[in-house]
């Protein structure tokens, strides 16, 4: 994924969140309560930013496992690879 699709994402996922908490702000100051559709705006918001945020970060960390086992199981190969060779 490049660059531009993360920042698009990420800019939409914090500007989500914050026009559900302006929105929220705005119907409790004019009518000192919160609409039903404006609450389930706010979750729908708050759902999709957070797997934005939370799938990215997911993802990020299962490649860095995955690398990091890769490599680490192609350095005990060498190394098994080495010690062979040096018994003979």
């Amino acid at each position: 994924m490049n660059a531009g699709t993360k920042f698009t994402q990420y800019a939409c996922a914090v500007l989500l969140i914050l026009s559900s908490i302006a929105l929220a702000f705005s119907m409790a100051l004019r009518t000192n309560d919160i609409e039903d559709g404006v609450l389930l705006y706010i979750a729908q918001a708050f759902l999709l930013a957070g797997s934005i945020f939370g799938l990215d970060y997911y993802v990020k960390k299962l490649t860095t496992i995955y690398g990091n086992s890769k490599r680490d199981s192609e350095q005990q190969s060498t190394k098994h690879t080495d010690r062979e060779h040096m018994a003979r």
